[in-house]
């Protein structure tokens, strides 16, 4: 059962840097078991019986190449000489650790080490990846990124979109699969039909390597050869590595579900113990260096551990949380130049802001399906590839997941991203990486997602109910986004600017329903317009109706058919954030609030206008708070349906009831 090594030209030195390598996160993970049952750990997953691949991969690549492990590569932080004492004080919570106690185990990047931690999800870090490479293929560094998944996490979508992208982009990144044989408890015969994962690489057009992955010879040597040939010709190589999870999927877990004979068979097959038979067969290490080699081991991990415990538990702040959750952001606002503008629709404005915002950010890159030759669905990219070329104004395949986390590689790689969705409706597809992965990566381990993602939303078009929702609610809900949602080209514009000099992820939303038909005179030039302030369209002292959108325009029209009636008509303009002051200063004023969205009402943004105005200005109000949204129903396609569904009508007649409450 012994493996077999060949240490090709390898130097002794080589040779014993890997055992150290290879040893360290087994010491490491030896002292996590005892703390776990003294309780002093709450969870850990272990790698026993894989260090070898993350060890040997991690090995092979340039300090400054990115890597994307999972939680059993422990292998790779140690090898990236990240301190102990911060892993050991990330493990109990504590300040000193990566997420200063916000999130657990491996769940942190570090840019300074170039490692970009997992989600629990497991598959989505494959298409942040996908960015991270982008962004070195656009410098032409010459830089390579590897991307761990296992077996089960391979079953997720992700893997699919991911390696399908960087063949057709041909980009320079390594996926590695850690077959251990069991995604969790199941086995792999209830995971995949096929025998092993390179096989698939014929399907996506790419090369393959199988390794043996408990020999760190064998994966050292073949990851630093795929990696050279990589940073030579960028493009994508699927990798699997064979192992053997000798612990449970975490320590609670245990292994009551593997056959005794696999655990005795990869028993044998120990990394750590084969490669130390195999030094002392080649005379580079001997028993006592070996016992010298431990000792220096074990006294940094006591010693950094020690560190660690000794720090002060993490004292809970709601100021210090509540401000993480952005990074820091100081508008430079540019005012318009009112004196210099043209009149444009709002897909012209659109295109306009983005042209512009191209040409003051050259690392940029613009994602989306159609965007390229064919200008998007609705026109506002046409003529880009011409201007900016195809390395910036991409084309993507039809998928959301992959290029959404692609967005947020390119921003760890120091770089700016638009990510268009077709329709917003089609963003369920990428759900999790923006609630999981763009809004919460600065607030778990202080990381910028400079991501701009552009929804065309709303309904009025007979589109049915997969082209005409709006989901703006789907996201306001989630701390770390910010949503933006102009009524009108001017704003439009400027918002836009300004979505991009914000370093935080920014959801964009775009009435199709108002793409050509309102018109306005808009400035020429370049020019921001701050978040979180509302405009106010009209002013007025009987009712205030707070509103955004399409719903802006509803409302004008409704005080067009009732000039009796006046209002300060407030435009949110951003959702988050929320200009507050301005609904509270106005209802204080009028003393009646009606609330309008075309989004459906059940929990909809009405509902958190509503209960805020309630709290702040109760005192102030002469008659119920009044919301007038949607049905709570899909979007129906025919007009006759639609135009039910639709609260434009039934919001003149609630209006006029209000004011005469």
């Amino acid at each position: 059962m012994s493996m077999k090594f060949n240490r090709r030209k390898y130097s002794d030195e080589v040779l014993i840097n890997l055992y150290k390598g290879l040893l360290k996160p087994r010491l490491v993970e030896e002292k996590m078991m005892v703390l776990l049952r003294q309780g002093r750990i709450s969870k850990w997953f272990s790698g026993i019986g894989q260090e070898a691949i993350s060890v040997g991969a991690a090995m092979a690549l340039n300090k400054e190449e990115y890597i994307l492990p999972m939680h059993r590569n422990l292998g790779v932080f140690t090898s990236r000489d990240v301190p102990l004492n911060r892993l050991f004080s990330q493990f109990q919570g504590k300040m000193n650790g990566f997420t200063k106690g916000r999130d657990r185990s491996f769940h942190f990047g570090s840019q300074e080490h170039n490692i970009v931690g997992m989600i629990s999800h497991l598959g989505p870090q494959m298409g942040v990846a996908d960015g991270i490479a982008l962004g070195n293929l656009l410098k032409k560094d010459e830089k390579v990124t590897l991307v761990f998944t296992g077996d089960g996490g391979a079953s997720e979508g992700d893997f699919h979109e991911s390696i399908n992208t960087a063949a057709v982009w041909q980009l320079p990144v390594i996926f590695l699969v850690e077959n251990n044989g069991y995604g969790l408890s199941t086995p792999s015969r209830e995971q995949f039909i096929f025998k092993n994962f390179v096989d698939k690489g014929i399907g996506y057009g790419i090369e393959t390597e199988l390794i043996e992955g408990n020999n760190i010879l064998e994966v050292y040597h073949k990851i630093s050869q795929i990696a050279e040939s990589i940073r030579k010709k960028p493009r994508p190589i699927l990798v699997e590595c064979l192992s053997f999870r000798m612990r449970g999927h975490e320590e609670a877990s245990g292994t009551k579900y593997v056959p005794q004979e696999l655990m005795d068979e990869w028993g044998a097959k120990d990394p750590v113990e084969n490669f130390e038979k195999y030094l002392v067969a080649e005379k580079v290490l001997d028993e006592k260096t070996f016992e010298e080699i431990k000792a220096t081991i074990k006294a940094e991990v006591i010693s950094e551990w020690d560190k660690a415990f000794d720090e002060e538990p993490l004292a809970a702040n709601v100021e210090t949380e509540l401000n993480d959750i952005y990074a820091p952001f100081q508008l430079n606002e540019t005012v318009p130049d009112t004196s210099n503008t043209t009149e444009k629709r709002m897909v012209d404005a659109i295109s306009d802001g983005l042209r512009q915002s191209m040409e003051k950010y050259d690392d940029l890159v613009l994602m989306g399906q159609d965007i390229g030759d064919y200008g998007g669905v609705f026109k506002i990219t046409d003529g880009f590839v011409d201007k900016f070329g195809r390395e910036r104004v991409r084309n993507t395949p039809l998928c959301e997941s992959a290029i959404l986390g692609a967005g947020l590689g390119l921003a760890i790689n120091g770089q700016k991203a638009m990510v268009e969705m077709q329709f917003s409706d089609f963003v369920s597809e990428g759900i999790t990486q923006i609630c999981n992965n763009l809004a919460k990566s600065h607030y778990r381990w202080g990381q910028t997602a400079d991501v701009v993602v552009r929804m065309p939303t709303g309904g009025g078009m007979a589109a049915g109910p997969f082209h005409s929702q709006c989901n703006e609610a789907w996201f306001t809900q989630t701390p770390g986004l910010k949503i933006v949602y102009p009524a009108f080209p001017t704003d439009a514009k400027g918002l836009l600017a300004t979505s991009f000099e914000d370093p935080n992820p920014v959801m964009f939303f775009e009435h199709k329903g108002l793409y050509r038909s309102i018109k306005e005179e808009v400035p020429n030039d370049y020019f921001t317009i701050p978040f979180g302030k509302a405009s106010l369209i009209k002013e007025g002292n009987d009712v205030t109706i707070v509103t955004y959108g399409m719903g802006v325009h509803w409302a004008l029209d409704a005080l067009s058919e009732n000039p009796e009636i006046s209002a300060d008509l407030i435009d949110l303009r951003t959702l988050v954030p929320l200009d507050k002051e301005a609904i509270f200063e106005s209802v204080k004023k009028t003393n009646r609030v009606i609330i309008l969205h075309e989004a459906t009402m059940f929990n909809g943004m009405g509902g958190e206008l509503s209960a805020l105005i309630s709290e702040n200005c109760f005192e102030y109000l002469d008659a119920p708070i009044k919301r007038v949204a949607s049905l709570d129903t899909p979007v129906p396609f025919i007009n006759q349906l639609e135009a039910q569904f639709m609260p434009n009508e039934r919001f003149k007649e609630e209006l006029v009831s209000l004011v005469s409450y």
